[in-house]
């Protein structure tokens, strides 16, 4: 009989935020398959875990599903979590989620945190119909991508670095309009910070915006007015 994978959601920044259900898993389980095994020791350090650790990451996934497809079958259970919150989301996994399904092998999620989900609850925007786009293309087919965008008649997420946050934003205002936008940063962190404003507005103000940590946006759809 095979084992089970586990799509184990983490925090997304406070180590408080997760689940008995999640600490549990990460320690019965006989490996867990982790995106950056430095960052997946703070969480185990903390919560007293001392279970095998398992790299696998953009670059590595294709080449190591199969292997860990073998070793879900020969019964032995694993966990798949990522940096920070869920699985798969913008994030390595879905390969072999994808693999493991081919082959029968049971997939269970343990639900947790979501920086897509937790920033659209705090936006102040529509929240019963959007888009997820996670993080844009730099440079090739970046225009594109915003063409695309313009068709749809709902809020938009996306994923940002701060290095890039300012020319998004001038992106934004002048591919979709001035827009009304919710930036939101270092969420659950301590200093999580969410400007909401016009797109003009928060380009106006750019000196305020801080080029640290990871940024979530939310754009409002066209015509909205908050």
């Amino acid at each position: 009989m095979s084992g089970t994978l586990y799509i184990v959601s983490t925090p997304i920044g406070n180590l408080m935020d997760v689940s008995h259900r999640s600490l549990n898993i990460l320690s019965d389980v006989d490996c867990v398959l982790c995106e950056d095994s430095r960052i997946t020791k703070r969480l185990f350090n903390k919560y007293n875990i001392s279970n095998k650790l398992k790299v696998i990451n953009d670059i590595n996934e294709n080449s190591k599903k199969d292997m860990v497809v073998e070793y879900l079958l020969t019964g032995k259970n694993l966990a798949l979590v990522s940096d920070a919150g869920t699985p798969c989301i913008s994030d390595p996994g879905y390969r072999i989620v994808n693999s493991a399904k081919k082959n029968n092998i049971k997939v269970v999620t343990i639900p947790g945190p979501s920086s897509v989900i937790a920033a659209i609850s705090i936006s102040g925007l529509p929240t019963d119909n959007f888009y997820f786009q996670g993080f844009l293309p730099k440079k090739k087919g970046r225009k594109t991508k915003f063409e695309e965008l313009l068709k749809f008649d709902c809020s938009i997420v996306l994923f940002e670095s701060p290095k890039r946050v300012l020319k998004t934003l001038n992106d934004i205002l002048n591919f979709l309009g001035d827009r009304t936008v919710a930036l939101c940063r270092e969420l659950t962190k301590v200093y999580e910070e969410v400007k909401v404003d016009k797109v003009s507005s928060l380009i106006e103000k750019k000196e305020s915006i801080k080029l640290k940590g990871e940024y979530v946006i939310v754009i409002s759809k066209k015509g909205y007015k908050y």
